[in-house]
């Protein structure tokens, strides 16, 4: 335990965070994060007041099951012609499928084909979009714990703000705001990113064709067993707790204590995320994902106060603790990844990265609606509470992910 509490002492002055590049990239996560907070909201709420819980889990999972299948070409691609290329594409594009939305939302009530298909294409633009959120931080700053617990932080304010902007907007004139909103997002991010100035790529890249590259990525990844023991734990945290806690947590939340409830307490997931964020830039473990186990115990106490049907105030807090914990375990993790593998590959690696951690939840999502018609709800969030102690349990019971030590 004594290990998990050492600091990482070093006389050099800290690398400076605020550089042009990092600005711009910061601004670009952080007004499409704010869009992102929205959609929850909107998607609960509004999809759910139409097509119910059911629709609400296919719509979630319309997302997320391209987005596995290709987020892995996304590493590939965004390996081989950069990271911030790919990105601004994958903007442009769901600028497109939200205005799309929006626009059947302010006409009237939108059909169900129409929000899978934008579903479908916005999963497929994030999978070509995401590999390079994590490989983009060593490229525009020198420090990536403080400048991954810095875009947390930014992740926690916009999941602050935005259950509430969503709420509001939802109110005052519709979902199809919402949408509207969040194609905005998009916009201003694919704008961000092209004025950054990144170096050239240092020499010739070997000639290779799709398949190589993704089993050159596969052979990176496997060699790692640190990384994928976490990937098969979180495809059962996936599948049994994050998956079913959006729909269930906004139909329970929502039936009890009303829509503008169900926002209050997201936005406490975002209080208790800057929470975690802050933490994660002072505090240097010696073995971060350790340290981000021990952390994930807090986890259990976003489900739970949902399951036992407690007060306003108690739900508020048991988010901000569980976003403590998970604001703490993702800056551990995504710097473990950043600087345990080499720049050349790193999308690649963190393309079957992603794809492993998001697979659980995308049957989750697609499992919830029918499921929650045969068992009550609230049964789930407390199998979902079990199981993130569980989860916590095998992180730190696993040898390579509690051993692995700082880079």
């Amino acid at each position: 335990m004594t290990a998990l509490l050492d600091r990482e002492q070093s006389s050099a002055a800290p690398a400076r965070l605020w550089t042009r590049d990092f600005t711009l990239y910061f601004g670009a996560r952080a007004v499409s994060l704010l869009g992102d907070a929205m959609m929850p909201v909107a998607t609960a709420l509004a999809v759910g007041a139409i097509y119910g819980v059911a629709g609400v889990g296919y719509v979630l999972a319309v997302w997320t099951a391209p987005f596995v299948i290709f987020v892995l070409f996304g590493g590939v691609f965004a390996d081989r012609v950069g990271a911030r290329s790919m990105m601004v594409g994958a903007d442009v594009v769901r600028i497109f499928t939200q205005t799309a939305v929006a626009v059947a939302f302010f006409a009237g009530t939108p059909p169900f084909w129409l929000l899978l298909s934008a579903s479908f294409l916005s999963g497929t633009a994030a999978a070509m979009f995401q590999p390079g959120v994590n490989g983009m931080v060593p490229l525009v700053a020198e420090d990536p714990q403080r400048a991954n617990g810095t875009l947390k932080i930014a992740d926690a304010a916009t999941q602050l703000g935005g259950p509430v902007l969503a709420g509001l907007l939802m109110a005052l004139t519709g979902a199809g705001a919402v949408y509207a909103v969040d194609a905005g997002t998009f916009l201003l991010s694919g704008l961000c990113l092209v004025f950054i100035r990144l170096a050239p790529a240092a020499g010739a890249k070997e000639r290779s064709t799709v398949m190589l590259d993704l089993r050159r990525g596969w052979t990176e990844f496997r060699s790692r067993s640190w990384m994928w023991s976490v990937i098969l734990i979180w495809v059962f945290f996936g599948v049994l707790v994050f998956g079913p806690y959006i729909p269930l947590g906004s139909r329970l939340i929502g039936d009890r204590l009303g829509d503008a409830a169900y926002g209050w307490v997201m936005a406490g997931l975002g209080a208790g995320t800057v929470l975690g964020g802050l933490i994660a830039i002072r505090f240097r473990p010696a073995r971060p994902l350790a340290a981000g186990g021990v952390a994930m115990s807090g986890f259990a106490f976003i489900p739970l106060p949902v399951a036992l049907e407690l007060p306003l105030p108690l739900l508020v807090a048991g988010q901000l603790l569980g976003g403590t914990a998970w604001a703490f375990w993702s800056v551990m993790w995504s710097t473990s990844v950043q600087t345990q593998v080499v720049p050349d590959v790193l999308n690649r690696v963190t393309a079957y990265e992603v794809a492993g951690s998001v697979a659980g939840v995308a049957v989750g999502q697609a499992l919830v609606g029918p499921v929650s018609e045969i068992v009550n709800p609230r049964d789930l969030l407390f199998v979902s509470t079990g199981v993130s102690f569980a989860v916590c349990a095998a992180l730190l019971l696993t040898p390579p992910i509690r051993r692995l030590r700082r880079a």
